[in-house]
């Protein structure tokens, strides 16, 4: 079927028409025929190319009562999102040639996004020995990031070797950036609140440290390193630094490091303990001046679902973790656009062209919408704006940090290879 999508300001320019057919754009201009196509009226609505996750959790295998590949896509397209990076963190583990085809293989059946599997670093996340990273990169899944999200490759001379290794097929190591020992039982930011909420400190130097270290060996090494969700502004200007030597490092930010910060962690609700931690208001603002300028090359939502036992507890024994998959954009519209630290191509730069060039998925996502391209994007309404209820979200998870809050913004409509898989603001 042939889409005709009329008068749509694409990355915020002027009104336009855009014609999709056979899963690509077959024209851009004014006053397209229809030529027998649907015609959807987009007057008032942005259009973005599809927006690009590097950090999904989607759970499954394993934690089907967390999310699952299906429920965790339909959260994704509901947000705009037409790819997503799955972490490896699942049960079993995304270690082997065979899991990561099983969670690509779902992605397939489903339809609602493109799943991009990230393969882990170390076997079990152990951190002991490196997984299968060349059958993995062999697959059907053809695997191009890897990562033990969730723990730290925190033995410098595995990291390295895992560096050489993926170096041969231009792959890309992501580190969660937390060295453990400087971190044991640790619940949120180390400052003068946790101490007086009496919660054990996480230190911004547990980051900062193993991302010093890590841009070094990646220089040294000359592969490429993604460091994800920073959250310290010290981190900030490290990666700013090794970007101006010439390193090859890339960064992530999450949409509640740019929104929340440490605050929240005192009404003790554990919808805002997080890893790494909500921060202070600082380093909020040198994590927005970062992604302003480049040094942090993409938002990445890091979308963490629990089932309702896993948070609803106390706070010590609560999981880590907060969905973020269908607010993202709005958080970032608040945050960024409507503060004007990015205009709309900055954002389509930050969550669609830059994480596609990261995930090794630029081939099909994170395109400029023109004619030839595949005709992956988003209709967006900026001057929407809703109050965020968890009994709406499509993922089976509630754990949602913005609940009752009101965002800006409204994702329209989400078109993966020319096929709708949002209307209307709703499930296709």
């Amino acid at each position: 079927m042939s889409w005709l999508i009329r008068g749509a300001r694409v990355l915020g320019g002027e009104p336009t028409d855009l014609l999709l057919d056979d899963e690509r754009i077959a024209d851009v201009g004014r006053r397209i025929s229809s030529r027998g196509a649907t015609v959807t009226d987009a007057d008032g609505l942005l259009a973005l190319p599809g927006l690009v996750d590097l950090h999904t959790h989607l759970r499954e295998p394993g934690r089907e009562d967390a999310e699952t590949v299906e429920t965790g896509t339909q959260a994704a397209a509901l947000g705009g999102f037409t790819a997503v990076h799955a972490m490896a963190n699942t049960d079993p583990v995304a270690d082997t040639a065979g899991v990561v085809e099983q969670v690509w293989r779902l992605g397939r059946e489903a339809g609602y996004a493109d799943v991009r599997p990230v393969g882990a670093v170390t076997m079990d996340l152990a951190g002991e020995r490196l997984a299968e990273l060349g059958a993995m990169t062999d697959s059907a899944a053809t695997v191009r990031v890897f990562s033990d999200d969730g723990r730290c490759v925190s033995d410098a001379v595995l990291m390295r070797r895992a560096l050489e290794y993926v170096k041969a097929f231009d792959g890309v190591i992501a580190q969660h950036a937390q060295e453990p020992r400087l971190t044991e039982g640790a619940q949120m930011n180390e400052g003068e609140l946790a101490g007086r909420l009496g919660l054990r400190g996480w230190p911004s130097v547990a980051e900062e440290a193993i991302v010093a270290r890590d841009v070094l060996l990646a220089a040294h090494v000359q592969s490429r390193l993604h460091v994800c969700h920073v959250s310290t502004r010290g981190s900030v200007e490290i990666i700013r630094l090794a970007k101006e030597r010439g390193f090859p490092v890339t960064a992530e930010v999450t949409p509640h490091h740019l929104a929340l910060t440490e605050d929240l962690a005192a009404t003790y609700d554990p919808r805002y303990k997080v890893n790494p931690p909500l921060r202070r208001a600082d380093d909020v603002a040198a994590l927005r001046v970062g992604l302003a300028d480049g040094t942090i090359d993409a938002v990445a939502t890091d979308h963490a679902p629990h089932p309702v036992e896993d948070k609803d507890c106390e706070w010590d024994a609560a999981a880590f973790g907060m969905l973020g998959l269908e607010t993202a954009l709005s958080v970032v519209q608040e945050t960024m656009v409507d503060t004007g630290l990015l205009d709309w191509a900055g954002v389509a730069d930050r969550m669609s062209a830059r994480p596609a060039r990261i995930g090794r998925c630029d081939g099909s996502h994170g395109r400029p919408l023109a004619a030839g391209e595949s005709a992956n994007l988003v209709l967006v309404d900026p001057a929407a704006s809703r109050v965020i209820d968890s009994r709406e979200l499509a993922s089976l998870s509630r754990n949602t940090p913005y609940e009752g809050m009101t965002l800006p913004g409204r994702v329209v409509a989400t078109f993966l290879r020319g096929r709708p898989t949002v209307l209307d603001g709703k499930l296709a």
